[in-house]
């Protein structure tokens, strides 16, 4: 059976071990398995344990097709876990924890624990830097005090206003990518360092009115928006951005609820992914490409619940 296209088809594909494992280890490995380890290519595949190993001696000698990806050291089936990544790759509003525990017949915690590990593989590896006409905005991901519980408004919040939000930054290249950052705050000097460290100079930067802008156009060709008087003067706006925060929080209002602020660059990464991908990438190609990414990435449970001090903490 050729490769899958579809959900259904990819339903029945991966239903099969020896599709998945022949899957993986052609995007892995496509010009034969090497040890991890050390590279070496003279290794033998034991077919009863699905696992190789190595004939140069050393530690780690077997290896299967998990190790050193984000599947390591998990006991789920490679068939929940590639429906896992497909599911999240293509579901426009992200797919929530207990979908997938549904789905799959995994527990919800477990579910939870996949998700955030396929959004590891979800991150932008590609760290240039944006040009042409790039749109600046921020906007505000949290919990209104009008949603709030009593008991918990009367300990939070005092008088009206918000609670638990973090301020989110997103530059956006027309017609191209989209970079989004958690922000300490919105302050001239945490703006000024997002713009030049993802655009180009010389680049037309367009913003709103907001003062922590100003001051950036000795290095950018800039354009500025008053919302108090218009929101498009020819081709100076940032509806691209507007129209991407309707969609970011309509998967997570929508899908997830409610998410701690501790974990919301995994969800910005997760939907900056889709947004990236959905012109020029089918269904299939995107999952391709999630599946490419999966190598030398690890994100442990302990580290994922801040148990963890691991240095290695994957932060936007």
């Amino acid at each position: 059976m050729s490769e899958p296209k579809t959900l259904q088809q990819a339903i029945i594909y991966f239903s099969n071990p020896d599709s998945c494992l022949e899957y993986l280890v052609s995007k892995r490995w496509p010009k034969g398995v090497v040890c991890p380890t050390c590279s070496s290519e003279r290794v033998k595949f034991n077919p009863e344990r699905r696992v190789w190993q190595c004939s140069s001696h050393h530690a780690k000698r077997q290896f299967s097709v998990k190790v050193g990806t984000i599947f390591e050291d998990s006991p789920i089936g490679l068939d929940k876990w590639l429906m896992a990544v497909w599911m999240i790759t293509n579901c426009k509003n992200g797919i929530s924890s207990y979908e997938v525990a549904r789905d799959l017949g995994v527990t919800q915690k477990t579910a939870w624990f996949m998700l955030h590990r396929i959004r590891l593989a979800l991150q932008d590896e590609n760290g240039g830097m944006l040009g042409g006409e790039v749109e600046a905005d921020e906007t505000y991901i949290g919990g209104l005090s009008r949603n709030m519980h009593k008991s918990k408004h009367a300990k939070k919040i005092s008088g009206t206003g918000g609670a638990g939000i973090v301020a989110v930054m997103g530059l956006l290249e027309r017609h191209g990518k989209i970079k989004t950052s958690v922000l300490p705050d919105v302050q001239r000097t945490t703006l000024h360092g997002k713009v030049r460290d993802y655009i180009a100079p010389g680049s037309q930067l367009f913003t709103d009115a907001w003062v922590g802008y100003s001051g950036l156009d000795a290095d950018y060709v800039r354009g500025v928006i008053d919302h108090a008087e218009a929101y498009v003067k020819e081709n100076v706006h940032t509806n691209g951005l507007e129209n991407y925060w309707s969609l970011l929080k309509r998967g997570i209002r929508g899908t997830y609820v409610s998410v701690e602020p501790f974990h919301l660059f995994r969800y910005l990464d997760e939907q900056a992914f889709r947004f990236n991908n959905r012109e020029y990438l089918n269904d299939r190609s995107r999952f391709d490409l999630v599946v490419s990414q999966i190598v030398g990435k690890r994100l442990t449970w302990n580290r994922l619940t801040g148990k963890s001090q691991d240095p290695q903490t994957y932060l936007n």
